[in-house]
Formats: C-alpha cells, structure tokens, sequence
C-alpha cells in the first residue's frame, strides 16, 4: 500500500531507471534513492543522510564508505575543500586513473537528491560511455556544474552496504543479515546454541527463554512462544507455537501447537494442523489440515488427515485416517478419551464417539457409538499340524545346514 512501481521500458542504467521513477515523485520533498542489491542498510544510514542533506542544503548527498579491497566498486573523487567532484567508475579496463584507482573511498549507490536539481540533472545526462548507459552518478558532475554543492555522508560500518554482484557476495551479506538477526534475538533472551547453523528470516519472532539447537531454519510468518525449545534439526515454516513447546527433528509448514506441545523426533505438520494445548505428536507422525484435542496424543508411526481427534484421546502406532476416496477428501472424527488400538484405519467419513475403544488392526468403516468397542478385522484361525513348505511330501530336501 502506497508503493508505486514504475517499470523501466529499456535497461539503460541507473540514470534512466531513475529518470522513469521521478514521473511519479511529486512535490520539493528530498528524494532518495537506494540500489537494490545493497539491502543491509539501516534505517538509520538513510535517516542520518536525509538529515545531512536538509541541513546542509545540498543538491545531492550520497554515501560512501572505505574498502581495503574496492575493486568494482565507483571511485568517489573528492575536492579540496570536501566536497564530491565526480565517481569514477571501474568497470572496464582504462576508466580510471592509477592515481583513481588507489581510491579507496568508494560509492556505494545510496543518494538523497533535490528534487528540482536532480530533474534538471537527469534531463542533461549524456549516455557516452562504453555501456551506452545514463549512469546517475553522472548527474554529481552536473550539479557541480550547476553550481550547486555535493557533499558525501561516510560511514565507518562496510558491512552496512555491501552489494550483491554474484553468489558469491550473496552468500556473504546472507550471513551477515543472519548474524545481526540472531544477536538481536540472543540479546532479547533467545538462547542460539550454534549460530553457524541457525537460520532464522527477519520477521519470525521469537519469545524470550526459547533455545534454538543446532541445525535449525525459522522461515516466514513463524512466531515462537517463550520457553520453548527448537530443534536440532528442525524446520518451521509459517507456524505458530505457543509458550513452552517442544519440537526436535521435525518439518511444519503452516502448523500452529498452543502451550506444552510435545512434537517430535521426525514428525510432519502440514497446512492445517493444529495441536490443542498438553497434545502430543511423536515419532515419524505426518499431521494435515487436523485438529488435535487437548492432551491428545498421536505417539507414532501414523498419519492424520483431514481428522479431528478429541481431547485426551490416545491413537495407537499405525493409526490412519484413510481420507480419500479416489475424487474427494473426507473427514474423520474422533471423538474425547479415545483409545485406539495400533493399526487401526478410519476410513473416512467416520465419526467414532466419545470414550471408544478400537481393537488393534481394525479397519473402521461405520460410526462407532461412544463407549463401544469396535472389531473390525478378520477373526484369527490357527491351523493345526502346519508344516512348512520345504517339508512337505514332493518338496525337494532343504539344503543342509553348516555344522554350528
């Protein structure tokens, strides 16, 4: 909301894709403008150059800042008395001087421009340049020209501005925004026990007395209650956990568990799954678009979709909801102080009602009243005398055994 996006018709450089903006800046307020591929610049960079740029009254301001190893980067030509005369560019080879080169101040593609002077800048850049381009740094030598005045606002901190040319540099800025986003966390009270392993997006929040174990990843709209502990090896994606959670070598995309949830090890929490408060999902279980009751437990070795499970309800290892038909999902519910017997398959739609049993390997086809036991296999027959294949009459002799 409130964002314009003017769209470049032609990649002609930093100059004309400013050029296209300004069509739709209006007013004497100051204008800045930022590179994209720098994006660990404060707030407080930018507002420290608009307050520059007001209390001065320069045309332009830019900021710069001093590399040990500037290469690629503009060269920020200077005056006597301070004052920016020009950037030269490095891009080819003969574009700068040695005596430029040695530069070590260097543009860092950040400005903050009148907007009258940089209009009248902008109409008089020249495009005579190897790349056939309008570079906006271009218009500083303008403005001089003008008359007016371009001043450099340095900073001291390079990491705040380090661009992304390559995968390379990518990766480095990556774990630079990853370190300043777990030391914001750690000094709020996050415990982070390996941060080289940790990778935690800029708006997932975090309450405080929370331990993340090594080999965690935190992504988008995540948000973590307090006390809870994370990991190792665990991803969350989108989830939402209440205080005092548990998870441990587990995957939730789009998942939400309210206080004392106990998830884990190798669990799976697809969209919609939502574990009431005290439940309990454990080892190689895969939750969808499910309700998880109270204190409800799916310990193993199951998966639940499209279900509904009771508070306190307790489902057995190998528990299914088998939910599609072919065409359609169907629900399951089950409903409070359930007992499941391991193997049993809800073959939804199936309602199952409140403190029933279900006997272990049951396929469970129809409703089932509460309080009742419900049998749904095939009753066992023991055959008698069984001899195994390789002993019956006309059977080739077994090969003999080895001597122990």
């Amino acid at each position: 909301e409130g964002v314009v996006l003017a769209v470049q018709p032609v990649a002609d450089g930093t100059g004309g894709a400013v050029r296209v903006a300004m069509e739709h800046v209006e007013g004497d307020e100051p204008v800045v403008v930022l590179s994209g591929d720098v994006p660990l610049v404060s707030a407080a960079v930018i507002s420290a150059l608009v307050e520059e740029q007001l209390a001065d009254g320069n045309a332009a301001t830019m900021v710069t800042t001093r590399l040990d190893e500037p290469a690629g980067y503009g060269r920020v030509v200077r005056d006597t008395t301070g004052g920016v005369l020009r950037v030269v560019e490095t891009k080819t080879e003969g574009d700068a001087s040695p005596r430029e080169l040695a530069i070590r101040e260097v543009n860092v593609g950040i400005f903050c421009f009148e907007p009258k002077a940089l209009r009248r800048a902008l109409q008089n850049l020249q495009d005579d340049n190897s790349q056939h381009e309008y570079y906006l740094p271009d218009t500083l030598p303008l403005l001089r020209d003008a008359g007016l005045h371009v001043a450099a606002h340095p900073i001291d901190d390079p990491g705040l501005v380090l661009g992304v040319n390559d995968r390379v540099q990518l990766a480095r800025v990556t774990a630079v925004a990853q370190h300043r986003i777990l030391v914001g966390h750690m000094q709020a009270g996050v415990t982070v026990i390996d941060p080289a392993s940790t990778s935690v997006d800029a708006e997932v929040v975090l309450g405080a007395d929370t331990v993340l174990e090594p080999g965690c990843a935190l992504r988008g709209a995540t948000r973590v209650g307090e006390g809870c502990t994370v990991g190792p090896q665990t991803t969350l994606i989108d989830t939402v956990l209440g205080d005092d959670v548990t998870v441990s070598h587990s995957y939730a995309d789009g998942a939400r568990a309210e206080d004392g949830v106990r998830i884990g090890p190798f669990a799976y929490l697809r969209p919609g799954a939502v574990l009431r408060t005290g439940a309990k999902v454990g080892t190689f279980v895969e939750i969808k678009n499910s309700d998880i009751g109270e204190g409800a437990k799916v310990p193993h070795l199951s998966y639940i979709g499209d279900a509904d499970v009771g508070a306190r309800s307790n489902l057995g290892a190998g528990t299914i909801t088998a939910n599609y038909d072919g065409r359609e999902k169907h629900r399951t519910t089950i409903g409070e102080g359930v007992r499941g017997g391991v193997d049993t398959s809800f073959v939804a739609p199936v309602r199952v009602g409140d403190g029933a049993w279900t006997a272990a390997g049951s396929i469970v086809t129809e409703d089932v009243p509460p309080g009742a036991l419900a049998v749904a296999r095939a009753r066992q027959r023991n055959v008698a005398d069984y001899a195994p294949p390789s002993e019956r009459p006309g059977t080739a002799d077994p090969p003999a055994r080895p001597p122990s």
